[in-house]
């Protein structure tokens, strides 16, 4: 390490604060500079929670545990470590909505890499600035539709900053092969093009093959700068993301969180929800509120697995119906879009409760952003038709959600299986105990991600999704099942990440992706390779 002095204390990756040893003072020009007393780490922790909870709001510890990033690295990835349960939605939903709606107003110290629509020509040279050569993992947006509060622009840098640090605490990817980045093409939304303190590109929003343009040269430029990084699309309007993914999945080594990776935890919600209410995955009709990008790669996934199961795909698609702001997805809608049509059904248009009466669906699955859509009409009728209704209301952040956990459980007798996309509290009904599961991406790509760094993956394709859905459920004890809770407790995420990223790498070598099999050495790899924050 050159390090010493002043610059140590300033270096994030290296600076251990209190916690420098006599010996260490001494050894790097730290003497004096430092109060005298040297902290364990456990003290240090001790310390920033109790600094954490004083805090008087969500946002407040937000920027602390920003600023801590700042200063410490793994101080603060061992805060997450050991207190992931508590601090999960400060870095991340909810209060990463928060974060992102007020970055500039925030803003402390830069971090990730900003490419703007003005970058044309020379993003390639402009991605060689970032100082670490081997990174591996990506995690981009361009803020058009960051969780279900729209268009942020280049305050949307808060997603790709807080996933990445799930990544590292949650799978144990090392910090410095991830890189979070922002496509900084305009924005639409009036209020922040009129704000003072927007740090984005003060355009409207770039589209159409110009923006095409943009992202065919970043994919080459990553190629080009980071050749083995895994890019993982995040927050992506409808459209895009859909029309990005198709045009890279198989050319790239890349995935869209949003689609695929909500698909994959929606997934295994569905199959832990079999064994919650007697009802088999393969006998299960499904309805989905929201025909977007969320929605119909859940849909997408789920006849898949049906196919896997052993139905055709005529029979899959005939237990998926699909409601949108126009009615139910039928053959008479004008206008579908391309990833929509497959789910075209030749069904009446009549009211959500009435659908549910027509239909009789095992399962409702809400991704509108729309807050309060599941009313009490739709959760009791569901309730009527089923002995255990599972609802879904996957909708970040929390005040998005389509309804809340109590409301479910409240309006079904306390009958139903409710699991969301933002953490709810536990509901005390008539004298038990029901456990919201949070279908939280974070019990997904980490994982994935882990597996494809280990198992060196070229493509992630759907099989992958699958088995990562199927070792996601697995994790599921009975005792959560009892409190109908389709998924693990998060302080056990870190070792839920590394079963499922054993199963994707098995699945890759199986689709001929890699080389490299699960074996022993696979094993003796990923032990080798998990970070662990300590000093």
């Amino acid at each position: 390490m050159n390090y010493r002095g002043k610059d140590l204390l300033r270096n994030p990756r290296h600076n251990k604060g209190s916690a420098f040893t006599a010996e260490e003072r001494e050894k790097y020009g730290l003497r004096g500079l430092l109060p005298h007393r040297v902290s364990s780490m456990e003290e240090q922790i001790e310390r920033a929670m109790e600094n954490i909870r004083r805090k008087s709001s969500d946002i407040e510890k937000y920027i602390f545990l920003s600023s801590l990033l700042d200063r410490n690295e793994r101080l603060y990835y061992r805060l997450l470590f050991d207190h992931i349960d508590e601090l999960m939605p400060i870095v991340y939903t909810p209060t990463v909505g928060q974060a992102c709606q007020e970055f500039g107003h925030i803003f402390r110290q830069t971090r990730g890499f900003y490419l703007n629509i003005s970058d044309r020509g020379e993003i390639a040279k402009s991605l060689a600035n970032w100082h670490v050569k081997g990174v591996r993992l990506i995690v981009v947006t361009d803020g058009e539709r960051i969780l279900g509060l729209g268009d942020l622009g280049a305050n949307g840098m808060g997603i790709p900053i807080g996933k990445l640090s799930l990544y590292v605490a949650c799978a144990g990817i090392r910090p410095e092969e991830v890189l979070p980045i922002m496509l900084d093409v305009g924005t639409n939304n009036i209020d922040l093009l009129s704000d003072e303190l927007y740090l984005g590109e003060n355009c409207r929003r770039v589209h159409g093959p110009e923006y095409m343009d943009f992202i065919e040269e970043f994919m080459q430029a990553v190629h080009q700068v980071f050749p083995d990084a895994l890019v993982q699309f995040e927050d992506f309007a409808t459209p895009n993301a859909v029309s990005i993914l198709e045009k890279y999945r198989d050319r790239c080594l890349c995935f869209n969180d949003d689609i695929q990776g909500t698909a994959s935890v929606a997934l295994a919600g569905l199959y832990a929800s079999a064994r919650a209410t007697g009802v088999a995955f393969e006998e299960k009709r499904f309805l989905f509120l929201g025909s977007g990008s969320a929605a119909t790669g859940i849909g997408d996934l789920v006849v898949k697995s049906l196919i896997k199961k052993g139905l055709s795909r005529s029979e899959a698609l005939s237990r998926l119906t699909f409601i949108n702001r126009e009615g139910v997805v039928n053959l008479e809608q004008n206008n579908l879009q391309p990833h929509v049509k497959p789910f075209a059904r030749d069904l009446p248009n009549l009211p959500l409760v009435e659908i549910i009466k027509h239909q009789k669906p095992h399962v409702l699955i809400g991704a509108t952003g729309t807050p309060g859509v599941f009313t009490e009409d739709v959760i009791s009728t569901m309730a009527e038709i089923n002995e255990c209704p599972v609802i879904f209301a996957l909708s970040n952040p929390t005040s998005r959600a389509e309804c809340t956990a109590e409301e479910a459980y409240r309006w079904s007798d306390g009958r139903a299986v409710f699991a969301s996309g933002s953490p709810f509290h536990a509901v005390h009904f008539k004298g038990k105990i029901r456990v919201p599961g949070q279908g939280n991406n974070a019990y997904i790509f980490p994982g994935l991600g882990l597996g494809v760094r280990i198992g060196g993956a070229k493509r992630v394709n759907d099989h992958m999704l699958i088995v990562a859905a199927e070792a996601l459920a697995q994790c599921v004890s009975d005792e959560a099942i009892s409190h109908s809770c389709l998924y693990p407790p998060l302080d056990e995420i870190r070792d839920v990440s590394v079963t499922i990223a054993k199963a994707v790498a098995q699945a890759a070598f199986d689709d001929c992706l890699t080389e490299q099999r699960v074996d022993d050495k696979f094993e003796r790899e990923l032990n080798e390779y998990l970070y662990f924050p300590d000093y």
